[in-house]
């Protein structure tokens, strides 16, 4: 059977494969094996401007195609690559060999070739490559995707704004609020899981096989190689990585702040859910309606159906995220001894994590897109509670020290069908100045949204 979008394991790779064209080539082993390429050529020309007396000063035209393979790496590159680690069994040497193999008739990169992955360790070259792709992933798909679903709610609390909703706390009527402030709500905690997100320092250690610069060190005592290391990690990409230099590690990078990402992901996700689930929520209400899409088929059998389908496959993507996002921030920063293996694995799996996430984004923002405020529907279900003007008017009762206010609005309305003539009555009779009592009686459930529509305004 060959490998197409039908025949893939994942759906990911099958069924969504043309939702995730941007993630692919940053998380995929492609992208794995670019970013690696990059590391170690990052560190070579990084070698050949330490002052060894062993290896020169690369010339400007050996350095431009150095960096040509980095920016011209090509999914070519990476089979010829798979190819080598047919030989070697081993990962990183095949794309230390790959490189090799690109001085061929170059006599410059030849005579240095033993410098490629000089004193490292492969750990030295992931960990460092993975803190790459996980830049990249975060900052070219995850923060743009939830970017764009801030600013889709924050676009519709503002349209939304002065709408009066009704409240529906422990799913019983409560004090009502506006569709805007409702989604201000969520607008503010997701621009703080956004900061949180972009906070995130990108980690990366280059100090041998345990942490010590062993290796190193056994070449040239008297180089500062922790200053070296530093420099390569932290100066700005081309010629250096970009990262934060993690100074003390074992074999591999703690992976604490890959957890931390993911954690932080992973919240910004079930503040999603939340959303998904409301929405969901409020369009079985009928507060909204969803356009119509020509052609589409809601029901095999009821052909009146428009499944919030949108709402539930965001929903549903966010736990297989959440699910894999919190297994990676759970074992990633733990490593027997100096170092296992099951990080490896693992890590490879970081890709998939951020595509369920991604094309929960999307599903999100489609669903959002196609709704529509059902107005009429809001201002019926607020017409027929008009208990939730108990509070207000025994809060009223309370200033002027009415007693037993509460009580007296507890037994007129808890349990029982509320009219507005029946709290008019109430408050004709109430001893209250007058312009309290008519501000009580010119107060409906509709206009009693307190700084609701104010705040989502200011957000």
């Amino acid at each position: 059977m060959s490998l197409s979008t039908i025949t893939a394991l994942s759906p990911l790779d099958g069924r969504y494969a043309a939702k995730l064209s941007l993630l692919r080539p940053i998380m995929s082993e492609h992208g794995y094996m670019h970013r690696r390429v990059q590391v170690e050529v990052a560190w070579f020309i990084a070698l050949s401007d330490a002052g060894f007396e062993q290896f020169k000063p690369l010339t400007t035209g050996a350095r431009a195609y150095l960096l040509s393979l980095v920016k011209n790496f090509s999914e070519a590159d990476s089979q010829a690559i798979k190819e080598i680690e047919k030989t070697t069994n081993h990962d990183v040497k095949a794309v230390e060999y790959w490189i090799k193999s690109k001085f061929e008739a170059r006599p410059e990169l030849e005579r240095a070739a033993e410098f490629v992955h000089f004193a490292c360790t492969s750990e030295d070259i992931n960990n460092t490559s993975h803190a790459l792709q996980l830049r990249s992933g975060r900052d070219q798909v995850i923060l743009p995707g939830l970017d764009r679903i801030v600013l889709k709610l924050r676009e519709m609390a503002h349209a939304y704004a002065d709408v009066p909703m009704l409240s529906r706390t422990h799913g019983q009527t409560a004090s009502p609020t506006t569709v805007g402030k409702e989604l201000a709500n969520v607008v503010v905690r997701l621009q703080a899981a956004c900061e949180r997100i972009a906070g995130v320092k990108m980690l990366g250690k280059m100090n041998g096989a345990v942490g010590n610069y062993n290796a190193h060190l056994s070449a040239w005592p008297d180089f500062d190689w922790e200053a070296f290391s530093k420099k390569v990690v932290e100066t700005p990409e081309p010629l250096g990585l970009g990262l934060t230099f993690q100074p003390y590690s074992i074999q591999i990078e703690p992976h604490d702040y890959m957890a931390e990402l993911f954690d932080a992901i992973a919240r910004a996700n079930t503040i999603l859910v939340d959303l998904s689930r409301d929405i969901w929520g409020y369009v079985s209400l009928g507060y909204f309606k969803q356009r119509l899409k020509a052609g589409e088929i809601g029901s095999s059998t009821m052909p009146h159906k428009v499944n919030p389908i949108d709402f539930e496959n965001a929903e549903g993507n966010l736990g297989l995220a959440n699910a894999l996002l919190r297994h990676l921030s759970e074992k990633l920063p733990v490593s027997r001894w100096q170092r296992d293996l099951t990080d490896s694995t693992v890590l490879r799996n970081v890709g998939v994590a951020m595509g369920y996430a991604a094309l929960a984004y999307a599903s999100l923002m489609t669903g959002l897109n196609k709704l529509e405020l059902n107005e009429e529907a809001l201002a019926t279900d607020l017409d027929a509670s008009w208990e939730v003007l108990a509070e207000p008017i025994q809060t009223v009762m309370r200033r002027y020290g009415v007693q037993g206010a509460y009580e007296k609005l507890k037994e007129v309305t808890r349990g029982k069908t509320v009219t507005a003539e029946a709290l008019h009555a109430l408050i004709a009779g109430l001893e209250i100045p007058q312009a309290d009592k008519d501000r009580l009686l010119a107060m409906t459930p509709g206009s009693y949204i307190g700084k609701a529509a104010e705040l989502a305004r200011r957000v």
